[in-house]
């Protein structure tokens, strides 16, 4: 007898969320495989922070239903956080705590031996690169330090999969080569990273299954490849996504001397 497959590492089903009259998610459906780096793309107002949102538990949708790592995240959310760790959007830190009190209290808050948070956040930031910066306080952190920090937390407690909402936005070359290491080796060894970005060249650098997500509703998904179809991933989003060059005509006097 053939063994079942495995099931999604996430599992989305008819999320919806509406603000008043917007209707910010209509009715997406997402399957994400145990070790993948799944891309979520879409032009700005797309509801990629929303979806994220409502799948990572930070938001209630209106209708519909998520699972990650087998878990409802809204039937049993406390189960359901212990198995995913989370990069939001609009990232809020503890900043009167230094880089590693604010591991360490994530790591106790995880129930996590505090052994093993001293040993795993030391790790982590050496990893990282904020070693010498563990003892600072993280109002004084660099955009590129919070990130860093920021998923050295969500990784803390080692979960199956791990949601981050632009993770390199506003973030220097050095850090994001870094991040991306750490992310390329977590997946390496199983995890599952479920990331929302804008640039399409990191898509296609770090993912290996992709959603197109416009008006919120997902337009396209499946393997890279396969939604890229031969061309630059650029090019499919721009036109799924009803962009391009139309009504520049106008702009004849733009630069002119």
């Amino acid at each position: 007898m053939q063994p079942e497959p495995a099931a999604p590492a996430v599992q989305v089903r008819g999320l919806a969320k509406r603000f008043g009259p917007v209707v910010a998610v209509a009715g997406v459906d997402l399957d994400v495989h145990r070790g993948s780096f799944f891309g979520l793309v879409g032009p700005n107002g797309a509801g990629k922070t929303t979806t994220l949102a409502m799948v990572s538990g930070l938001l209630r949708p209106d209708s519909g239903d998520a699972r990650v790592a087998g878990v409802d995240v809204w039937a049993q959310p406390l189960e359901a956080r212990r198995r995913m760790g989370v990069l939001p959007e609009g990232l809020r830190l503890f900043e009167r705590l230094s880089g590693r009190e604010l591991l360490t209290f994530s790591g106790r808050l995880r129930g996590l031996p505090a052994a093993e948070v001293e040993e795993r956040g030391a790790e982590l930031l050496g990893v990282l690169g904020l070693t010498g910066a563990g003892n600072q306080l993280v109002v004084d952190y660099s955009t590129g330090m919070r990130k860093k920090v920021a998923l050295a937390a969500a990784l803390l407690h080692n979960p199956p999969v791990l949601f981050l909402d632009e993770p390199f936005e506003a973030v220097d070359p050095v850090s994001a080569r870094t991040i991306r290491d750490v992310l390329q080796a977590y997946t390496g060894r199983g995890g599952t990273v479920v990331l929302s970005s804008h640039v399409m060249e990191l898509v296609e650098r770090l993912c290996d299954d992709v959603a197109v997500l416009v008006g919120g509703r997902v337009v396209a998904a499946g393997p890279l490849d396969q939604v890229r179809a031969g061309r630059p991933l650029e090019d499919v989003f721009v036109e799924l996504a009803g962009g391009g060059t139309a009504g520049q005509e106008g702009l004849g006097w733009l630069g002119a001397r």
